[in-house]
């Protein structure tokens, strides 16, 4: 019967100490975690160029921080930022023009219950959207709020990571407990997981914005630039994508007497628009990882869930992380790799070959 020495009962005590702090601390500051996230993801996009700087160019660690962040909210957050404020006006008139927007939910229902033959909005159904419509305001007020309060904690983490990139990682390979084989993959992964996750799915869905955009100028569809943002935005969407923007388009001009218009952004919307998106994972392939539909699916439920619209993006980020931390763990800690059915076979044959030999 084996005993636990004292050091050893000191060291377990210890570590659920430490294991209770962070639960504590996490659950404290949780509402700040995407700030975190969001620095580590501008971290490793711009590491490469922080060294540059510094390292080969001599600039201050300081200087080159400041560039390298005036620089990524410029070319990223600004132009997202004017998108966001773009759709937010648009909702924050329809909510404040309720009764118009209602009226004419209204007559597109007769419509469509004289069309079609089935009644779409019943009453129930609008005093149910016109509730969901005044509260949409405040909701986003709120969002707002959060959301700068999100973006100036990530940039004051990132400056930090920045300044001291070089003695945050080597501290980071030092006490990550595995082997060095799997600290260097888990490193390479997990630049490849947060360029496929932060700069593929946005860049593919702005790639179908601008696709379905063409369209909605050639086909003369009204405020097209507002539909441009909307669809760029649900083209993150697994599984439905841009498609829950052109359908239901394309089935309003239909019921409104837009005939030739409603067929013309469906057959656009399955044909081009749809295409341009296999075209743009194509061309991406080599430059992102190829991150399995269902894991973008499970990552966008959960990190919706947990951080809102940005989970569209960390979501399926942690759930790569969690199955690449998962196989690490079987590579570093479980018993040995099965061997391969060939490397079997001639383990068990070479032996008899050689005392037929004898």
């Amino acid at each position: 019967m084996s005993y636990l020495d004292n050091d050893r009962i000191k060291q377990i005590g210890f570590l659920i100490f430490i294991v209770f702090l962070t639960v504590l601390l996490f659950l404290e500051t949780y509402t700040y975690f995407p700030g975190f996230l969001g620095a580590v993801t501008f971290y490793v996009m711009s590491r490469k160029y922080m060294f540059r700087l510094t390292e080969q160019r001599k600039w201050k660690k300081s200087l080159a921080a400041t560039v390298i962040m005036i620089i990524s909210f410029l070319v990223i957050l600004l132009p997202v930022g004017m998108l966001v404020n773009l759709l937010m006006s648009k909702v924050s008139y329809a909510a404040n023009h309720s009764t118009e927007l209602l009226n004419g939910a209204k007559e597109l229902s007769a419509r469509l219950d004289s069309q079609l033959g089935f009644n779409v909005l019943t009453p129930e159904r609008l005093k149910n959207l016109q509730e969901k419509i005044t509260a949409i305001v405040p909701g986003f007020l709120g969002a707002t709020f959060n959301t700068l309060t999100t973006v100036a904690l990530m940039y004051f983490i990132l400056y930090f990571m920045l300044v001291n990139g070089r003695r945050m990682e080597s501290t980071l390979y030092e006490y990550i407990p595995l082997k060095d084989e799997n600290v260097d993959r888990l490193g390479r992964e997990f630049n490849t997981l947060v360029f496929a996750n932060a700069v593929g799915i946005p860049l593919i869905a702005i790639i179908q914005g601008i696709v379905s955009l063409i369209g909605y100028l050639i086909f003369g569809i009204p405020q097209p630039l507002f539909w441009f943002v909307v669809t760029c935005f649900t083209a993150m969407l697994p599984v439905i994508g841009a498609a829950a923007v052109y359908v239901p388009l394309g089935v309003y001009l239909l019921a409104a007497g837009n005939t030739w218009q409603g067929i013309a952004i469906l057959v656009y919307g399955f044909g081009v628009v749809g295409t341009s998106d296999n075209i743009a994972r194509m061309l991406l392939a080599k430059k992102i990882a190829d991150v399995h539909p269902l894991i973008t699916i499970i990552g966008v439920i959960i990190g919706v869930s947990l951080f809102g619209f940005i989970g569209l993006i960390f979501g399926p980020l942690l759930i790569s992380m969690y199955i690449l931390l998962l196989d690490i763990y079987g590579n570093e800690f479980l018993v040995k790799k099965r061997e391969s059915p060939k490397t079997l076979y001639k383990r068990t044959t070479e032996p008899n070959k050689e005392k037929k030999g004898e």
